[in-house]
């Protein structure tokens, strides 16, 4: 804000300067030269308006140049090509959607060998149990035994399938890193995104009251009554406990500029 302060302090100066001499020729019915200075005045106020633009311009475009991943991370270079915010927003829900869906499909994999060991453990519990109380003849107990061996040699191999699909399940969560770091990124630009439009509000109100420029406040208060925009859709409100008002669309964004005099 220092440059704006700067402005602001160079444009008071002018104004200071011009304001004896425009009262002085007014009276002299000098007019051509208080139309001078009142153009002097609004060349200074228009220059320090478009300065200060100029600089919140340069500084939005390299927080979007510098918009960059960590190189160290899995696929950073493929994610580093993208430089749009909406662009990386979408391969962050690409990654998300194939990670789920590699995760279900190893779930889906496993389900079954897990439940056909079960229901084979149990059927050999209740079996081996009959072997323990001599309920079991010696043919019987043959083919018991033959099962048992088929179950642990099953065991092996779906147990080893299991623990395969668990591990590619822990791997399929790697995006999370990319993707975090990612959403950081995007929350970081839209945050000085933020800042530079709220310094560009309070220049533009700065500017205002310099002109003499008044706004119908029962207006814009009107307008930020939530009851007008109900039957607009907003999207999800994540903290809508802690917000007045949202802007909903282009005649929105319109009213605003308009508010402020542009």
């Amino acid at each position: 804000m220092g440059h704006n302060e700067s402005s602001q302090g160079d444009f008071e100066s002018t104004l200071k300067k011009h304001a004896v001499e425009l009262v002085e020729s007014l009276e002299k019915g000098r007019f051509g030269d208080a139309v001078q200075l009142i153009h002097e005045l609004n060349q200074t106020r228009d220059r320090g308006l478009y300065q200060e633009v100029g600089k919140l311009t340069r500084e939005l475009h390299s927080a979007i140049v510098n918009f960059q991943i960590d190189p160290h991370m899995p696929q950073a270079e493929e994610v580093s090509q993208i430089t749009d915010a909406t662009e990386r927003l979408g391969y962050v829900v690409k990654l998300t959607e194939a990670a789920a869906n590699r995760t279900m499909d190893l779930v889906e994999n496993a389900t079954p060998l897990i439940n056909s060991l079960s229901d084979e453990a149990q059927a050999l519990s209740a079996d081996w149990g009959r072997f323990m109380r001599r309920e079991v003849g010696a043919e019987e107990f043959r083919e018991l035994a033959r099962r048992v061996e088929g179950f642990l040699a099953r065991s092996s191999e779906d147990n080893r399938v299991v623990s395969s699909n668990l591990n590619d399940i822990l791997l399929a969560q790697d995006y999370q890193d990319l993707t975090g770091q990612v959403i950081k990124r995007v929350t970081q630009l839209v945050t000085e995104v933020e800042s530079n439009l709220l310094k560009l509000v309070l220049m533009a109100s700065q500017v205002d009251r310099f002109a003499g420029i008044e706004h119908d406040r029962e207006a814009m208060l009107a307008e930020k009554d939530p009851q007008k925009h109900l039957s607009q859709g907003e999207g999800p409100q994540i903290h809508a406990d802690k917000r007045e008002d949202v802007v909903s669309g282009q005649d929105d964004v319109d009213d605003l500029l308009s508010s402020l005099g542009f």
